[in-house]
């Protein structure tokens, strides 16, 4: 059949261009309108992640740094100082392995839920806290604190050790009875100790030392509680401004131990907050001119130099202080004075530490 012929009136139909999906429009921003603040969560638990890993890591260094300073101590070159050092260098290498793992776990976790990698740093934080509670780790810091502070820390160490067998030694009846005694004073020590920033169990001690807190006065010249004699006319005034009364009495219990309280304060300041000579400093008192005098004339610089010097001076008073501090603690978290050299309580008891020198 043929076609009929296209007239030049009949023009072929345009092809048509498809159109494109009509979307909504956002509203322009007006100027000056801010822009919404991002999400701060995202931030907290990145911060949060990050302190727990750090604070885990601490612990775990500590621990192992400690036990290698049980493991090589001493100072052979090839028995102490090379394995020591060894095992800085395996730490390291094993620390850089971990982080790098973590940062693969936490890629992959991260897919699964936002916030997992800070819920498992939170994990491993529990446990190493957990960990740092143990005897053990009490253990590995402390040997770590005696290779990182060398001699000043082997001689906190040994008056520690002074302080244990001075427990030892002490008869417990007679000083569980005398800690009996603390009692009716307990809350105008907390009270005293805590304005003056000292600590209300060394307090204590040196309230057994000096008196078995049985009030009186010495043939010395020392007056109630705290055996105050001289005190700085300073320290007078600032307990009288304190206690809103005209003048502090040693014979008045309350202003006896804040009196105590205010000169064990300036003679810790005076010791540049050295416990031993503040605690030798307070029992000498102002005579010859203090300790202070005495150690410039000697030449001493701290407890250990100035011992042989204390020929007619009680150079065992900070040790009896602590100890009867030590006995004061244990009497309040045991509920008794257990007998050092029984059983695990010598690891018991210096896990548990003693007052102003505590390990942790």
């Amino acid at each position: 059949m043929a076609q009929k012929p296209i007239s030049r009136s009949q023009k072929p139909l345009a092809k048509t261009k498809p159109q494109k999906p009509v979307t909504a429009r956002r509203p322009p921003r007006k100027r000056g309108a801010k822009r919404p603040a991002p999400s701060s969560q995202p931030i907290l638990f990145l911060s949060l992640e990050v302190l727990a890993l750090m604070v885990s890591g601490l612990i775990g260094t500590i621990s192992v740094l400690g036990r290698a300073a049980g493991w090589f101590g001493g100072t052979d070159l090839t028995q102490s100082l090379l394995p020591f050092a060894g095992t800085v260098l395996i730490l390291g290498i094993l620390s850089s392995l971990f982080l790098a793992g973590w940062l693969l776990y936490r890629r992959k976790i991260k897919g699964w839920t936002a916030n997992g990698p800070a819920l498992s740093a939170l994990v491993f934080f529990i446990l190493s806290m957990v960990y740092a509670g143990f005897p053990g780790f009490q253990s590995d810091l402390s040997r770590l604190r005696g290779l990182v502070g060398g001699a000043e820390q082997a001689g906190r160490d040994s008056i520690a050790h002074q302080v244990y067998a001075a427990y030892r030694r002490a008869n417990h009846e007679d000083l569980a009875l005398i800690l009996t005694r603390v009692k009716p004073y307990e809350a105008e020590i907390q009270a005293a100790a805590a304005h003056f920033k000292v600590d209300p169990e060394v307090l204590v001690g040196i309230g057994v030392a000096e008196s078995s807190f049985l009030p009186r006065d010495s043939k010395d010249g020392g007056r109630g509680l705290f055996q105050i004699t001289a005190v700085p006319q300073r320290i007078t005034k600032e307990v009288a401004r304190l206690l809103s009364i005209e003048k502090p009495d040693p014979q008045t219990s309350r202003d006896n131990i804040y009196l105590a309280a205010a000169t064990f304060q300036h003679y810790l300041v005076e010791m540049k907050g050295d416990l031993f000579l503040g605690l030798l400093a307070y029992n000498i008192g102002p005579r010859n001119g203090g300790l202070a005098s005495i150690m410039a004339q000697y030449g001493a610089r701290d407890f250990f130099t100035i011992q042989p010097y204390l020929k007619d001076l009680p150079r065992d008073y900070p040790i009896r202080v602590l100890s009867a501090a030590l006995a004061y603690r244990l009497l309040r978290h045991e509920g008794g004075l257990p007998p050092y050299q029984e059983g695990e309580n010598a690891k018991a008891i210096q896990a548990l530490g003693i007052p102003g020198l505590d390990v942790w």
